[in-house]
Parts: structure tokens; C-alpha cells; sequence
């Protein structure tokens, strides 16, 4: 029940996460002097710190990443359940968030200058938490790498690590050009099923248009056959992905046991070019579905898989 709890956890952190579409993003807008820092976050609020924060709190596994990435890994004193990476985030104060259930008693005791939260959070929340008198930053998922880079600047004024971000935001970019460069004279580009969640395989969950999954797939040279459906995250019949006979399946839900051997298993699956040509492959999902600076990782990580002889 447990894992059944966490796959559904996460199949709602990444709905959520292409949420907002460029048409409807917010544009963060900055706004220094020498006593405060002054930022529009996510829902449109002006959010001011006298100072940078020393102690800040996060309640999404992205927005941790984000932290230690800007080296203010130091400054968290709290995440939520889900946070494990870097491992020591392990470490901090485990505020909750099961289904959106964190401990408002625990923020309170920790007393922080900021709480970090993401789309994955509530209105609700945000505002149960300022009633407390917390100073609340809500971060929106990147629809880009582009926001993803302001994301990271926001997050570095807030936290006082401007100057490293900007080297960490030039060697995240640099990375990016190199595969956008390797790819660029790609003329074939393989036909890709990514897995979600297969509890029921023959209708097993998958990104669709419009997400981070697709933009990501399609940089690293390759052809999301999610793409076809008419939602973000749908679900895919088995006769729709026979028709579209993908050449590569990527097993996002292998961190809940999914192999290639059980995928060979499933009735009618044996017919796929994927499974019969050996092309089923685990994929680390957290490179995908947390929208944070690991991103980069996944979309090397993708290119390497559908053009290996362009990568040493």
C-alpha cells in the first residue's frame, strides 16, 4: 500500500509539473536594495527578506535539490518525507508530506526565515503557513530550462549565493549546448515509449504533449509516441503502442521494480520491436519528473541512450 501510495505521489508531482504553459508563466522580476531583497513569486506575490535567509525550509523534493545546488545546502533545516537527494538531505528535519500532510507544529519549532514550496503544495498550505507568520516563496515548474535557470537565480538572492549560482546556471547551460550541438545533425530519430506507472499494462501511464518528458526527449534526439495523445498524462492502450511500435521503451517506473523481464511477461508486449530487440531500458525518473538542476542529467542521460556513438 505504501509504494501504491508513493507511485501515485509521484504521478501527481509530475502532472503537475508542465501545469503552466509559456503563454500563462509568470515572470519573476527582482528587485534589490541594501536592506531587503524583494521577489514576485510564483502566484504573483511580492515576497520580501530584510535579508538573505539563514534558515530556510523546503517542502518539495525539487526545490531541495535546488538548495544544495546553489550552496545553501548548509542553511536547510527541514524538507519534506520525500527529499533524498543529496543524500544529505537526509539529514534535515522530515516536516512530512504524505498526500500533502506536513507538520505545522515542527516549521514553527524550527523557526525559519523562508519555506520553499512548489506546485506539488496547495494554496491552502501556503497560506496556513504564512498565517503563521512565515515568510512563504512558492516556486512554479519550469516549462524550459530558460526558467529553469531564473528559478535558480531566485532561490540564490533569497539564500545570499549569487555570484556561485551564476557559474552553476553557465555550466548547466554549457552542458545543454553540447548535446543540442551532438544532435543538431541527427537525421533519425528513434520512436520512444516512456513509462510511468503499468499497473494495468494494458493501459500503462505516459507523458504526453506538453510536458517537460517530450521537450526533453525530443532535445536529446528522439520521438515521445505520447506525444499522439490528447492530454499530459495519459494513459496509452496496448493497441495504440502496437500501432506506434516504439523502438525504445524507458522504464520511468523502474524504482518500483518494473524490468525488462517483467515487461517481456505482459501479455502482447512480446510483439513490440522495443522488447524484441533488447531496447527496454531502466530510466532514473527523479531526472525528469523533479523539475531542478538534475534536468541537465536526464537530458544527457536520454541522449546517450537513443545516439550513444555521438557520446564517448
Amino acid at each position: 500500500m505504501k509504494k501504491r501510495n508513493m507511485m501515485i505521489l509521484l504521478l501527481t508531482m509530475i502532472m503537475v509539473f508542465t501545469a503552466c504553459t509559456p503563454e500563462t508563466a509568470e515572470v519573476t522580476t527582482v528587485e534589490e536594495t541594501t536592506s531587503q531583497i524583494a521577489l514576485i513569486d510564483g502566484l504573483g506575490r511580492e515576497v520580501i527578506l530584510e535579508k538573505p535567509a539563514d534558515t530556510v525550509i523546503s517542502l518539495a523534493t525539487s526545490n531541495t535539490e535546488i538548495l544544495y545546488a546553489v550552496g545553501a545546502g548548509e542553511q536547510a533545516v527541514g524538507r519534506d518525507s520525500f527529499s533524498d537527494y543529496p543524500t544529505e538531505a537526509l539529514e534535515l528535519t522530515d516536516i512530512g508530506g504524505d498526500f500533502s500532510r506536513y507538520d505545522l507544529e515542527t516549521i514553527v519549532s524550527l523557526d525559519p526565515d523562508l519555506v520553499l514550496v512548489a506546485e506539488i503544495n496547495t494554496s491552502e498550505l501556503v497560506q496556513s503557513i504564512e498565517d503563521l507568520g512565515i515568510t512563504v516563496f512558492y516556486i512554479k515548474n519550469p516549462v524550459d530550462f530558460t526558467d529553469l535557470y531564473v528559478t535558480l537565480q531566485d532561490v540564490a538572492l533569497l539564500t545570499g549565493h549569487k555570484e556561485e549560482t551564476e557559474e552553476l546556471i553557465d555550466a548547466l547551460k554549457a552542458r545543454v549546448a553540447d548535446v543540442e550541438e551532438k544532435i543538431a545533425g541527427v537525421a533519425e530519430k528513434p520512436t520512444v515509449f516512456y513509462e510511468l506507472d503499468a499497473s494495468d499494462p494494458a493501459k500503462p501511464y505516459t507523458p504526453g504533449p506538453g510536458t517537460f518528458h517530450t521537450t526533453i526527449i525530443e532535445m536529446a534526439g528522439g520521438t515521445n509516441i505520447g506525444a499522439v495523445l490528447d492530454s499530459a498524462w495519459a494513459q496509452i492502450s496496448l493497441e495504440e503502442l502496437l500501432v506506434q511500435d516504439p523502438e525504445y521503451i524507458l522504464l520511468g517506473d523502474a524504482m518500483w521494480g518494473t524490468t525488462p523481464e517483467t515487461v517481456a511477461e505482459r501479455e502482447g508486449w512480446s510483439a513490440l520491436t522495443a522488447v524484441n530487440e533488447d531496447r527496454v531500458l531502466p530510466f532514473d525518473d527523479n531526472l525528469l519528473s523533479r523539475p531542478g538542476p538534475r534536468l541537465v542529467n536526464g537530458l544527457e542521460e536520454l541522449a546517450k541512450i537513443l545516439h550513444p556513438n555521438l557520446f564517448d
